[in-house]
């Protein structure tokens, strides 16, 4: 089972990325840098529930 996820800047607070993810192989929250745009540079972003 797939879920929607959010990547949200720990820096800026927008959410900038959405993905998809298994809840059942991968239960840990997903970390990893990316581009913020806001900012512009790339900073570290974390999973958030998406509203569906």
């Amino acid at each position: 089972m797939r879920i929607k996820v959010g990547l949200k800047c720990s820096e800026s607070g927008d959410i900038n990325y959405t993905t998809t993810k298994n809840s059942k192989t991968q239960t840990e929250k997903l970390e990893m840098k990316k581009y913020s745009p806001r900012l512009k540079k790339r900073t570290m972003h974390k999973e958030v529930k998406l509203k569906s």
